[in-house]
C-alpha cells in the first residue's frame, strides 16, 4: 500500500439528525477501496446485531468490534453499559497505537464522553499523545464535547430536519440497519 501524503485527520460527525454512521462507514468504504487498513469499533452497538454494514464487513474482510450491549436508555445495568464502554476505549487505545490502521472509526464514541463513563481530558491528552501522525479516526455521535469538537480537524453537525420516525414509518433494512 502506498504511504499517504498527508497527515492523519480527526473527523467528528455528531448532531441529532440521522447519517452520523453512515457517513463515516462511507469514508471506511472509501478508504478500504483505496487499499487503506480500516477499523471500526462500535461503542453502543449489540455485539450480537446483525446490521446490513456488519454483514457487508464480514464480505469485505473489514475489521470490525461491536462492543456495546446496546441503546444505553434501553440498559438494564447502566454500570455494566459503563465498563463495557471503557473495555471499548482499551480497545481503541491499542488499535490506535498499534500503528497498524490508516482509518479507525470510534462510532457512538460521543457518549461514553458525554455520560462521562470516560474522561474527555484523559481522552483528549491520550490521543494528542499516542495517534500516529498519518492515522485518521473518525468519531461519530450526538453532542459531542466541546473538547473533542476543538480538536477535530473537520465536524460535521447533521441536522434533524424530517425523519419516517415522526410520521409513524419504522426503522428498514437497508435504510436504517
Amino acid at each position: 500500500m502506498p504511504e499517504p501524503s498527508h497527515n492523519g485527520l480527526i473527523i467528528v460527525n455528531t448532531g441529532d439528525g440521522k447519517g452520523k454512521t453512515t457517513a463515516a462507514l462511507g469514508t471506511i468504504l472509501r478508504a478500504w477501496g483505496r487499499g487503506m487498513r480500516p477499523c471500526v469499533i462500535q461503542f453502543l452497538k449489540s455485539e450480537t446485531g446483525l446490521w446490513g454494514e456488519v454483514l457487508a464487513a464480514r464480505k469485505l474482510e473489514i475489521e470490525w468490534y461491536r462492543l456495546g450491549d446496546g441503546f444505553t436508555w434501553k440498559s438494564k445495568d447502566i454500570d455494566e453499559s459503563a465498563e463495557k464502554a471503557r473495555l471499548a476505549w482499551a480497545l481503541a487505545q491499542e488499535k490506535i497505537s498499534s500503528d497498524l490502521y490508516d482509518i479507525i472509526l470510534l462510532d457512538e464514541f460521543t457518549y461514553p464522553l458525554s455520560y462521562a463513563w470516560l474522561n474527555m481530558a484523559d481522552v483528549v491528552t491520550w490521543l494528542k499523545e499516542n495517534k500516529p501522525g498519518r492515522l485518521h479516526l473518525l468519531i461519530t455521535g450526538r453532542n459531542a464535547p466541546p473538547e473533542l469538537v476543538e480538536m477535530a480537524d473537520l465536524v460535521t453537525n447533521m441536522q434533524a430536519i424530517r425523519h419516517p420516525y415522526d410520521r409513524g414509518i419504522p426503522g428498514q433494512p437497508g435504510i436504517e440497519f
